[in-house]
């Protein structure tokens, strides 16, 4: 049960967003610029598997499921997110995605050092810096994401509902400033 009387019951962060749009406005906008563009070197479907992956670290059901949905749609495999979940050092579709996932994951842990050896690892591997910072970005904005989601206590369907490729879809089709009711 949420912590706040929300204005509809969503799951997720989307009925946090519907009772705060003080709020909502910033967080979708922040997720349309980062998850939504796509470059030759960083495309939609990586910046939502950055996003799935680090809510999957992190333990936050809502996002890893939502974000892993669109990866999924992007990509065109219905469990793309899930086996790069189960071990990104195999399942990582490039070895640019795997030394990018590896910053991600820096980034999430407690110890959130970035070293030089990763970033200049990802770049011999073909990201550009433009794609490191938004690795970062990404990485830094869906830890936030996350604590707001389960520090909110909303609720949520349960690990690999069918109701998150539906949700998938949407983020992929119709991005993050849609209207939600």
């Amino acid at each position: 049960m949420s912590h706040m009387k929300l204005a509809h019951p969503l799951p997720g962060i989307a009925g946090l967003l519907v009772t705060r749009p003080d709020t909502a406005a910033p967080l979708t906008d922040l997720a349309e610029m980062l998850l939504r563009k796509s470059t030759p070197t960083f495309s939609s479907a990586d910046r939502e598997l950055v996003a799935s992956y680090v809510s999957y670290l992190n333990d936050c059901i809502f996002c890893s499921e939502s974000h892993g949905a669109a990866a999924n749609h992007y990509a065109d495999q219905s469990d793309f997110a899930q086996k790069v979940w189960s071990d990104a050092d195999k399942n990582a579709p490039s070895d640019r995605t795997r030394a990018l996932l590896a910053i991600a994951k820096k980034v999430q842990s407690t110890d959130f050092k970035v070293g030089q050896e990763l970033v200049q690892k990802a770049k011999d591997l073909g990201a550009t810096e433009n794609d490191v910072h938004d690795t970062v970005l990404i990485a830094a904005a869906f830890c936030m994401y996350n604590r707001y989601v389960d520090g909110m206590g909303t609720t949520c369907a349960p690990r690999g509902d069918a109701s998150y490729a539906a949700m998938g879809r949407d983020l992929a089709v119709d991005g993050y400033k849609r209207k939600r009711v």
